[in-house]
């Protein structure tokens, strides 16, 4: 789970800091008062939370709030202030992404209660890629509109954050088809994709022309397990309906 924090006062980002070091798995970034870099930073990350302060010098946070939401549908906002303000005070969209208020100086408990409940809302995948490859959102079977299409982000998952060129998914999902006739049907694979991450609300996928990039953010993934400690689960058979895992992983 990725989290922003925005304050132009550096001792209240120290503070937030201390609240949450080593207490939550999040991933933290902080800014001062910097839209452009911010919002720079939403277009190539998926957050799920900011936590904004409104009265700054060069920004104001409702009003960046609004331009994060447009950015990121998702994203979930908490405001840091020293105003007396309430969501009554908002309009929308920002008034619907707004999950909490914290009021100077703030109570490092609700700080806390704020977060586990962002975590609890966030979107988790989990990928099982030893045996069968199946997915699942949040413990729900993740059901792909195609074979490719899944097969198409197994490959994904293989590669480990890696961009994945639309030659190496051609060359490894239809290795004996002529490439005239290869790229109609990865096109179609790419566009199954992208439907099913957007029916189960999952935005992990980055879609250039030519090109995927996997964010791994809220992943979980057995075979990254394994290439990070070394060990296997019981059954080690790595992606046995697909012949190209066998360049992946080798008993």
């Amino acid at each position: 789970m990725k989290i922003i924090i925005v304050d132009d006062e550096m001792s209240a980002l120290h503070t937030f800091l201390s609240d949450v070091i080593g207490r939550t798995d999040a991933d933290y970034k902080f800014f001062k008062d910097d839209a452009p870099e911010i919002c720079d930073y939403a277009v190539k990350n998926n957050i799920a939370a900011a936590f904004l302060d409104i009265n700054m010098p060069k920004t104001n946070g409702i009003e960046l709030a609004g331009k994060l939401i447009e950015l990121q549908p998702e994203i979930k906002i908490v405001f840091i202030t020293g105003l007396d303000v309430s969501e009554k005070d908002l309009r929308e969209p920002v008034s619907g992404h707004t999950v909490g208020f914290l009021y100077k100086p703030y109570d490092s408990e609700a700080l806390l209660r704020l977060l586990s409940s962002i975590e609890r809302e966030t979107p988790k995948l989990t990928a099982k890629m030893f045996g069968t490859f199946d997915c699942f959102i949040n413990n729900n079977l993740v059901r792909f509109s195609s074979k490719k299409s899944k097969e198409l982000f197994a490959l994904l998952l293989t590669y480990n954050g890696k961009s994945l060129s639309m030659t190496d998914a051609i060359s490894q999902l239809w290795p004996d088809m002529e490439t005239d006739k290869s790229k109609p049907l990865y096109r179609d694979a790419v566009w199954r994709l992208r439907k099913t991450l957007k029916e189960i609300n999952f935005n992990c996928v980055e879609f250039e022309r030519a090109k995927l990039t996997l964010n791994k953010l809220n992943i979980s993934c057995d075979y990254w397990e394994y290439l990070e400690t070394g060990q296997l689960p019981a059954k080690p058979v790595f992606l046995k309906s697909y012949n190209w895992s066998q360049e992946y992983f080798t008993e």
